[in-house]
């Protein structure tokens, strides 16, 4: 199941942060950003585009998911990162641990190389802050399974419609 609701502690907002700002720094990119699979901005570091950042944040999860579904048509399991050129603006998108899409803006200041190596290292330090977030929230979620999850959603939807038709 996704969170849809960000809990951060204080250490891990640092370490996700100052992880971001280094990756930042090194591949000489103008905007990183973190989201989740349902398209929820996390963190962003960097210069604030000149976009809606949360529409942004929901297409580049669209994105990674649509692209997922291409990778299961033609035999892989997943891709673990999209580049997308333009000739002014590029941006790079990777999987961080599960649910979670960094995404790196850069223009012709740097070089796709140098953005993929720096993305890579980033990515190996974000999987294991997330992880551990993960394991502190762990005791705090009582997460339903999916099927639980379903059978809830499924019960309070068809009590929405009940309410909706009754007189």
């Amino acid at each position: 199941m996704v969170r849809t609701n960000w809990k951060v502690f204080e250490e891990d907002y640092w370490a996700i942060n100052t992880t971001m700002k280094e990756l930042l720094g090194n591949s000489n990119s103008t905007s990183v950003l973190l989201l989740d699979k349902t398209g929820q901005l996390i963190s962003s570091v960097g210069e604030e585009p000149e976009f809606d950042m949360h529409s942004f944040a929901s297409l580049c999860a669209a994105d990674f998911e649509a692209n997922a579904q291409l990778a299961q048509l033609i035999g892989e399991k997943d891709f673990s990162t999209l580049y997308h050129q333009g000739s002014n603006e590029s941006m790079y998108l990777a999987r961080v641990e599960q649910n979670i899409i960094l995404v790196v803006l850069f223009d012709k200041r740097t070089t796709l190389g140098l953005v993929r190596l720096r993305v890579k290292k980033a990515v190996d330090n974000l999987n294991v802050v997330i992880r551990r977030l993960y394991d502190k929230l762990e005791y705090e979620n009582e997460e339903l399974t999916e099927s639980e999850f379903d059978e809830e959603f499924a019960a309070e939807a068809e009590m929405e419609i009940d309410s909706l038709f009754s007189d």
